[in-house]
Parts: C-alpha cells; sequence; structure tokens
C-alpha cells in the first residue's frame, strides 16, 4: 500500500471521528437543553423554565419602572450632600494644619 493512500486514510477516519464525536456531544447539550425547557402543558405548549425567569424579571421591570423619577430626584439630593462633605472634608483638613502649627509653638 502507498504511503500516500495509507495517510489519506488516516485522515479520514480521523476527520469521520471527530465529526461523529462533535454531532454526539451536540446530542447531548441538545438532551441537556430540553430537560431545562419543562414539561409540556395543554395543547403542546410548553412551560419553560427559561420563559418562567423571563416573566419575573419582566414583572420586576414593571415594578420598579415607576422608581426612575425618584431615583434621578434621589441621585440630586445626594451630590449636593457629596458637595457638603467634600466641603467639610476640606475645613476640617485646614483645621488639623492649624492645630498641628500651634502645638508646634
Amino acid at each position: 500500500m502507498n504511503t500516500m493512500v495509507l495517510l489519506t486514510l488516516i485522515s479520514v477516519v480521523g476527520a469521520s471521528a471527530l465529526f461523529l464525536a462533535l454531532a454526539w456531544y451536540l446530542l447531548r447539550i441538545i438532551t441537556e437543553l430540553e430537560q431545562i425547557g419543562g414539561e409540556r402543558k395543554t395543547y403542546g405548549a410548553q412551560s419553560s423554565y427559561l420563559s418562567k425567569i423571563r416573566l419575573g424579571v419582566r414583572a420586576i421591570e414593571t415594578q420598579t419602572g415607576a422608581l426612575a423619577p425618584y431615583v434621578t430626584a434621589l441621585n440630586a439630593g445626594l451630590s449636593g450632600v457629596r458637595d457638603g462633605i467634600k466641603a467639610i472634608d476640606a475645613n476640617l483638613g485646614g483645621v488639623i494644619n492649624a492645630v498641628s502649627r500651634q502645638e508646634g509653638k
């Protein structure tokens, strides 16, 4: 048997094994994803756990949608508090420097 023919056959067998393994793992993945989907309900509709999560997230989005104007106002108020705290920090820094200078005398 020619070396080139032997290498070609080994390559074909290797590629076939690779594709068979890939197909087998894809089928296993599909099986796992179908199990996540949930059990069948009436009229062939499937009650998916993922769809239940989506509905829950949508409900949270709907319930918290009214908070946006209040959060904006709260952020504006907290910005003022932040600026005030920065001013206090600067004043306390000046007080510490002044006390340090007095102790040195």
